[in-house]
């Protein structure tokens, strides 16, 4: 049994779901996201709140359950608030600029880095602060990890690109004689 499927998930003002041929579209204040799910797990729609019940008791649909009542819940959270990440570039050198829909970095290389912002988000920079805006969860928690993983911190001085709330360990370098 799913803990977080088992919950009801509260629909708040000014936000509207739809379900239409497995397709859910959620719309609220700061825009819409639409997601089509399995026929495994019934979605119920009511005034102020949705629940979600397994059709069948096998391994994978109950999997799914929980799955499916989290997506539900990050859309409608997503509507209503944004997503935010915060990455922090550190290093000598390394810096980024945005442009209308590029994101052009130099981290170390022989060359600049540059990177296509996915529709639907808005990237800001500030003195070394890279903040990934946007609605739906799985683009903003995405388009974060290949901005990190274009530089990972490494443990020796702690260059290289991380999450604002990210801890690296450091070791220590040669000793000296």
């Amino acid at each position: 049994m799913s803990r977080v499927g088992k919950q009801n998930i509260t629909i708040p003002d000014k936000t509207t779901l739809t379900l239409k041929d497995g397709t859910l579209l959620v719309k609220g204040p700061k825009g819409e996201l639409s997601r089509h799910f399995k026929a495994n797990v019934d979605i119920i729609i009511g005034d102020k709140a949705v629940t979600l019940a397994p059709l069948r008791k096998d391994l994978a649909t109950m999997a799914l359950w929980g799955t499916y009542a989290s997506h539900v819940e990050n859309m409608i959270d997503g509507v209503n608030k944004p997503f935010v990440k915060k990455l922090i570039i550190e290093g000598i050198g390394f810096k980024a600029d945005v442009q209308t829909n590029k994101l052009n970095m130099a981290l170390g290389f022989s060359h600049p880095v540059i990177v296509t912002i996915p529709t639907g988000l808005t990237v800001t920079h500030e003195k070394g602060t890279l903040t990934i805006t946007g609605i739906d969860k799985d683009l903003v928690g995405q388009f974060s990890a290949e901005i990190r993983s274009l530089k990972k911190p490494e443990p020796y001085k702690g260059k290289g690109i991380r999450y604002e709330t990210e801890v690296i360990r450091r070791k220590q370098g040669k000793k000296s004689v």
